[in-house]
């Protein structure tokens, strides 16, 4: 399994169409073939502040996403969202358990 977190600092002034671009982002991604979950959070100290966690198969299900006109539209879009860098971490999972709390 593939996990990305990425954080994304968005300008308060284009907040509303950010957050249209990833509501439509994050619905056409969560029905890609491959892709386990796909998750927009915004932060709680910053509501300008989004967070994406985004699960995969395998790295074929990745390549395939960043291929998708839905992930294009939100890439070409970003530069002119952002508040400042975003924050982009990859993990190459092996194992997988459940935690009880």
């Amino acid at each position: 399994m593939l996990v990305v977190h990425a954080t994304f600092p968005i300008d308060p002034a284009h907040r509303d169409r950010a957050v249209e671009l990833m509501q439509h982002l994050a619905e056409h991604s969560r029905a890609e073939d491959g892709i386990i979950d796909y998750r927009v959070n915004t932060d709680i100290d910053d509501p300008n502040l989004f967070r994406f966690v985004e699960k995969y198969e395998d790295e074929a299900a990745f390549g395939a996403h960043v291929e998708t006109e839905h992930f294009g539209e939100f890439e070409a879009a970003l530069p002119d969202l952002l508040a400042g860098e975003p924050d982009v971490t990859r993990f190459d999972v092996e194992s997988v358990s459940d935690v009880e709390l």
